[in-house]
């Protein structure tokens, strides 16, 4: 499996665990060679929720506390990372790599509807689909390692890609509880970086010149989501002649027993009809973000610090709440900052320990903090702090055991906390 499908794939696993092997399943097919992957996991969490809200918090990862909310609940299904199937293929044909990659993700959870996460479904990945089937990988790469390569075709996104795949809660569960979002839990998403997603895509990436490397790309864009009370991320709507620009690039190092990474990334698009119901404005403004993060490994620690702002490109999901209307009827981008920090240390016997605290914060606009009103409901911060434990109990399978401490914050000051406890497992092949 080439560097990039298995960045994809598992990038975090290649990062935090031992365990997962090199390759997956390799087949040699004539000219090509074809290789079959994935991973399986399973995870039960139990949530104690403690509710002090009067009012919803739009976009909380915490909800109020319900009659069917009350005292302990259990879920079952899938952590962060959805199961995957994937079968790829490389090839050297006419001095270029050839390469393409098609996975499917069968969900763990059972095939209820989709959970609410929060006061409202944030609806975090356009393909979210409760136990059922994403689609989430369906793309070719060509180029040589003397000019770089070129990818088509849907992957995950390059804003804040680096920020998921160095989140150990890829291994583990996260925010909600296990199979909470659709097929899948949030991990830290929300609560330390905004969603990369996955999305078609055209992205050039250069060669690696003495450990610097850059990708740039477009990618489709998603239509703003004013308020977000059903996760809407609809591509159906107006303007869908624009493309959002993404970019990141990165430069790794080692020297003697100490190795890091260093990388930034960046997003902007016209929105396009920032859009509530059916009300829609005349507005075409451009949603933008950035982020920097760090990463190193010395004696036995993986450090990783990680930050982003962005204006218009709202929280958890891009374009999710970015937007919010004025006094006048015009609409005006609310800022959004945020960013996680996370150490892990591993024992002798490779049993490793990790714990990360992280938050994610959208302001209103300056009309809407200037009123008293329902614009206040929405959320302020989502912060998490989760601890792990992940344990190799083979080459491929890793045991894992996890605590999370999940908190929501609205404008109007009404707070929603969860405390989670996961077990699981997680095999990659």
């Amino acid at each position: 499996m080439n560097k990039n499908i298995k960045l994809a794939v598992a990038g975090a696993v290649l990062a935090l665990s031992a365990t997962a092997a090199n390759a997956g399943i390799v087949i040699p097919a004539g000219d090509w060679t074809l290789d079959v992957s994935g991973n399986v996991n399973y995870y039960t969490s139990w949530t104690k929720v403690s509710s002090g809200s009067t009012h919803v918090i739009n976009g909380g990862l915490v909800s109020r506390l319900t009659n069917s909310t009350q005292g302990t609940n259990n879920t079952m299904g899938n952590g962060l990372l959805p199961n995957f199937l994937s079968v790829s293929g490389s090839t050297r044909q006419n001095d270029l790599d050839v390469t393409f990659l098609i996975s499917i993700q069968p969900g763990t959870a059972s095939n209820a509807a989709l959970r609410q996460v929060g006061d409202n479904s944030v609806g975090v990945s356009s393909t979210a689909n409760a136990g059922g089937m994403n689609n989430r990988q369906a793309f070719i790469t060509f180029g040589d390692k003397s000019w770089g390569s070129v990818k088509m075709g849907k992957d995950l996104g390059i804003f804040a890609s680096d920020a998921i795949l160095g989140d150990m809660t890829l291994l583990g569960v996260g925010a909600g509880s296990a199979g909470s979002a659709g097929n899948t839990s949030l991990g830290r998403i929300g609560a330390g970086y905004i969603y990369a997603d996955w999305k078609p895509q055209i992205a050039y990436t250069t060669p690696n010149f003495n450990g610097v490397q850059a990708t740039v790309g477009i990618s489709k864009a998603f239509d703003s989501q004013a308020n977000g009370t059903s996760g809407d991320y609809s591509n159906s709507g107006v303007n869908n002649a624009n493309v959002a620009y993404e970019g990141k690039a990165s430069y790794s190092f080692a020297a003697n027993d100490v190795t890091g990474k260093v990388w930034v990334s960046g997003i902007a698009q016209h929105v396009g009809t920032p859009r509530t119901g059916s009300n829609y404005a005349n507005d075409d403004p451009t949603a933008y973000a950035g982020d920097i993060g760090a990463n190193i490994k010395v004696a036995g620690f993986d450090l990783t610090g990680y930050y982003y702002s962005g204006s218009g490109i709202g929280t958890t999901g891009q374009m999710l709440r970015g937007y919010g209307k004025t006094t006048s009827g015009n609409w005006e981008a609310r800022d959004s900052d945020g960013g996680y920090i996370q150490a892990i240390y591993t024992l002798p016997t490779k049993t490793r320990l990790g714990v990360s605290w992280g938050v994610s914060n959208l302001d209103l606009t300056s009309s809407e903090a200037s009123r008293r009103e329902a614009a206040n409901y929405n959320v302020k911060s989502n912060e998490l702090w989760t601890a792990m434990v992940m344990h190799p109990l083979t080459k491929h399978l890793t045991l894992v055991a996890e605590y999370d401490n999940l908190q929501a914050e609205n404008h109007y000051g009404d707070k929603n906390t969860s405390n989670t406890g996961s077990l699981g497992a997680i095999l990659f092949f």
